[in-house]
């Protein structure tokens, strides 16, 4: 496991395209026409990927995941030729308005305020898990156990700021502070739970369960500040069209089928356009 996070920190350097992921274009003709894509008859995707199960760089360096395997089926389905570029996720939403890919797909957390930079398209749950050492040598059932403990989180998301509102809360209590340290990516962050460089660190649910499961860290709490996950777009006519894709999967049964074998819980209600007019 300590090479996949190495290898994925390195991946991540720099905006790499998925070597597997460009194939023949599709012989069908694409639902979106070639003036909506940053390349012609391509969705490219962003992904940051450092959180397996749903999105990581295998021992061979191939990127996989559930969203990986989304994105593809996405892709596919609207006659286009998938396009994965691995990227920090600090920089996905300015390079998605820098027209340098098409769609955000690294499970970015639903908030009211991404929605009003860009198209959104919810279709998946999550909630926030906190990992500890194998074991849990420091008994942390419950957020007041998190007091005066040093807690990893990658930069600039979701999950950094909900860190943020958990360390103001144990201070309103009147607890000793939590000290913060931000990350590039989960993978490092996860690097130095597993070096003794921190108490805890912050993750998505399934990640968290995946490496309880697999005997790496143990998942302390779970089940913390759940809200939707979304796809990101610049442009609405796409963001659409994987709606409408979103929804056929829906119908035929793929997309239970592909969201149950890793797990996770896809959105109640119906795929549809969320952000600026």
């Amino acid at each position: 496991m300590l090479r996949r996070c190495i290898l994925a920190a390195a991946l991540l350097a720099t905006p790499l395209a998925d070597p597997v992921a460009v194939k023949a274009q599709p012989a069908c003709a694409p639902r979106v026409a070639d003036s909506e894509l940053v390349k012609p008859r391509t969705l490219v995707l962003s992904t940051n990927p450092t959180l397996p199960p749903m999105q990581f760089v295998d021992s061979q360096g191939v990127l996989r995941g559930m969203r990986v395997e989304l994105g593809t089926e996405i892709a596919r389905r609207l006659c286009l030729t998938p396009e994965h570029v691995r990227i920090e996720f600090a920089a996905m939403i300015p390079g998605l308005a820098a027209r340098r890919w098409d769609m955000i797909n690294t499970g970015m957390f639903y908030t009211e305020e991404r929605a009003k930079l860009m198209q959104l398209v919810r279709y998946e749950e999550q909630a926030i898990s906190i990992s500890v050492p194998r074991g849990n040598p420091r008994s942390i059932r419950r957020i007041e156990d998190l007091a005066g403990l040093t807690v990893g989180v990658e930069q600039g998301g979701f999950e950094f700021r909900r860190t943020q509102d958990l360390a103001k809360e144990l201070q309103d209590k009147g607890l000793r502070p939590i000290t913060i340290r931000p990350f590039d990516n989960f993978a490092i962050s996860f690097q130095a739970l597993r070096a003794g460089q921190l108490d805890a660190a912050i993750s998505i649910d399934s990640t968290g369960k995946e490496y309880d499961e697999r005997g790496e860290f143990t998942r302390a709490i779970s089940g913390l500040f759940g809200t939707p996950i979304n796809f990101g777009f610049r442009s609405k006519v796409l963001a659409t069209a994987v709606a409408q894709v979103l929804t056929e999967m829906r119908n035929d049964g793929s997309f239970q089928t592909l969201l149950d074998r890793h797990g996770v819980k896809a959105f109640d209600g119906p795929f549809e356009v969320v952000g600026p007019n």
